[in-house]
């Protein structure tokens, strides 16, 4: 960044089928309230061609949302997006806020501080469009998800606040969707409509984000910020009555969630997730005639063009599963598997299978489409753990990548949830980098995470070397990190990055890729965060207009006091990495070549399609396999503890009895 740029940032910053979906709304409906959603028959195979959000969609969207804020008396921020991340409008509402606070500390504790904790100067259109993608990006024709159901998922324990509890499900996906991430796309001529376009922000978990529906299929979501903080809901027993998350209920409408899809219907580990703490009744406004969207033009707010997501104009979203989507059907690799790939702004795919680039034993291009396939019938095989009807099969994105983390080839299941997608290469990544014999040496030389304190005044320096000897201590081993010996799994880094290890045993070490108790939050988690903090403050600078935008790739960033210089990246980190589970390590013989990650329906099933996809892949002479026994991670036993490689459920299969089918591989 240049020296202007730098001096107007601290100027700045210091100054600081069936199922909801039927646009047809009752007449004679009591006021504050639309037709109830029905339930749903979509299983997967509902989206069609004119599955996607028209332009007076987005429009009745924003105008039941300004409704229900002027019912009651606030200013909001309303974004909308199509299913693969579009950024179709964003609406401010005049004297609405333009900066919310991150902080997910109890406003009556002492304050966190480091990763993006009390940073308070986030643009609120940035933080609307990460709570729209969030609810999009989340949520599949078998289960629709909010940013509250996201908030109950991603802390240290599940359900937050009960001790002795292990973290969330999804504990880390806050970190995924990176703006800095090399496999979302962005908004660029070059690159169109195609998607997963990237998130300003990953993934959110404050209330006010909901995905949108019609005819029981999602197409796109809402996200809404109307208050000044930018947090987590910390206790999942009460009822809050959050103002972000009432507005954005009644933008959705009759484009809401089916009933029998949403979150409050499913269990995960034996536990009702949340959806929303708002019901149609409790709503203030006529959401079933609002204000026409021309009225509100100039009068109430404007249409807000943010730096790379989107024009001030309202537009049409993608179909899901046509090409124009950058998701479509697979015509090439994957016969008779119902595969969807990801394909670009002129539909060439984008992950076909490739030989790997590490030398001689690298994985072949056949290795690679046998291990995809392999997973997919796995996939297709396996029992979801979060998807509506009970009996539908696992929905799934699959990544292998190469020992350096180059991607091999990437293939999607039917109606998989899109996150899934830039997540099961993190996953991937994560495997084959801190499995390797190069990992201390690359993070050793990758610049510190910068922290910043409330009005981003450097406050201290983390640098990702620090994890190199706490993981060596930790672990009991010397070469730690850099002998390759150790073959680690998502699962296993997971382990090692929670804020308590064993995971959920308050008073216990913290793992030694985590920060620790008193310093870990969701929204600083150790190793995870400070491999993509710089990134992400640099494009937080960059959507205010200050500063260039992050390049492609998360890690090797510099701090904004070096003018976010770029040092040392690492290709097998650009997108970052994950700590929950759905990825083991590829190898030939002892030699690692690679990884296989897996991201979408329940953590415990995308452990067994990864784990499973490499087994059974039925290849031949000197195959890639998973790591041998006695290199695998659950081997060490840290603090009397042992680490778990994969945790496969019982009886998945829809077709079989097969009780363990991981015993024994």
């Amino acid at each position: 960044m240049r020296r202007l740029g730098f001096m107007a940032l601290c100027a700045v910053l210091v100054a600081s089928c069936g199922g909801g979906g039927s646009e047809a709304p009752s007449s004679g409906v009591s006021s504050g309230a639309v037709p109830p959603s029905s339930t749903a028959s979509c299983d997967g195979s509902c989206a069609n061609v004119s599955s996607f959000l028209a332009v007076s969609d987005v429009e009745s969207v924003i105008a039941r949302g300004v409704a229900e804020a002027q019912a009651r008396g606030v200013k909001a921020t309303i974004a909308v997006v199509d299913r693969v991340g579009n950024v179709l409008a964003v609406f401010r509402m005049s004297g609405a806020l333009e900066d919310v606070t991150m902080r997910t500390s109890d406003v009556s504790a002492s304050a966190l501080s480091g990763g993006l904790e009390n940073v308070e100067v986030i643009p609120a259109t940035a933080a609307a469009i990460a709570k729209a993608v969030t609810g999009a990006y989340l949520s599949s024709e078998g289960n629709a998800f909010s940013t509250r159901t996201a908030s109950q998922i991603i802390q240290s324990h599940f359900n937050p606040g009960e001790l002795l509890t292990p973290g969330g499900p999804l504990f880390g996906v806050q970190f995924s969707q990176l703006p800095c991430s090399d496999v979302a796309l962005r908004f660029t001529t070059a690159e169109g409509d195609a998607g997963p376009k990237r998130s300003p922000l990953g993934l959110a978990g404050d209330p006010g984000g909901f995905p949108l529906y019609r005819s029981g299929t999602p197409i796109g979501g809402v996200g809404v910020v109307v208050d000044p903080v930018y947090g987590i809901d910390r206790n999942v027993l009460d009822v809050d009555n959050d103002v972000d998350e009432a507005v954005a209920f009644a933008a959705t409408g009759s484009l809401a969630a089916p009933e029998d899809r949403r979150a409050d219907r499913i269990t995960a580990d034996g536990k009702t997730l949340r959806f929303s703490d708002f019901r149609v009744e409790d709503l203030r406004s006529r959401i079933d005639s609002p204000p026409t969207f021309a009225s509100l033009l100039g009068s109430v707010g404007q249409l807000i063009a943010v730096p790379g997501y989107n024009v001030a104009a309202v537009r049409a979203g993608t179909a899901f599963g046509q090409a124009r989507s950058g998701i479509r059907a697979d015509s090439q690799d994957y016969a008779n598997l119902d595969a969807f790939v990801l394909v670009d702004a002129t539909d060439n795919e984008r992950f076909r299978p490739r030989a790997g680039t590490d030398g001689a034993a690298a994985l072949t291009s056949v290795e690679v489409r046998s291990i995809l396939s392999s997973a997919l019938r796995i996939a297709n095989r396996s029992r979801a753990q979060i998807r509506r009807p009970l009996d539908t099969p696992a929905r799934v994105s699959i990544t292998v990548v190469d020992s350096r983390g180059e991607i091999l080839g990437l293939v999607r299941t039917r109606d998989a949830p899109v996150f899934g997608i830039d997540v099961s290469v993190q996953k991937a990544r994560g495997a084959a980098f801190l499995s390797s014999r190069t990992s201390a040496e690359r993070l050793n030389a990758l610049p510190p995470a910068v922290y910043l304190d409330r009005v981003l005044v450097r406050l201290r320096e983390e640098s990702p070397a620090q994890y190199v000897p706490t993981t060596r201590i930790f672990l009991g081993l010397p070469n730690a990190l850099a002998d390759g010996m150790t073959a680690f799994s998502a699962r296993a880094i997971g382990n090692l990055a929670r804020p308590n290890y064993p995971d959920g045993v308050d008073g216990n070490p913290f793992g030694p890729l985590s920060r620790a108790p008193g310093q870990w939050s969701p929204l600083n988690t150790g190793l995870q965060m400070d491999l993509v903090h710089n990134a992400v403050i640099q494009h937080v600078a960059f959507v205010r207009g200050l500063t260039p935008d992050t390049p492609r790739n998360c890690s090797g960033v510099g701090g904004f006091d070096r003018g976010f210089v770029v040092n040392g990246a690492v290709r097998g980190l650009a997108n970052g990495i994950q700590i929950f589970p759905g990825a083991v390590p590829i190898y030939r013989g002892e030699q690692l070549i690679g990884a296989i990650g897996v991201s979408g329906d329940g953590i415990d099933q995308d452990d067994m399609v990864a784990f499973l996809g490499v087994a059974r892949a039925g290849l031949s002479g000197n195959p890639p396999h998973n790591a041998p026994t006695n290199r695998r991670a659950d081997q060490l036993v840290p603090r009397g503890a042992r680490l778990r490689y994969v945790s496969c459920p019982q009886a998945p299969f829809l077709d079989s009895n097969e009780q363990e089918p991981c015993s024994g591989l």
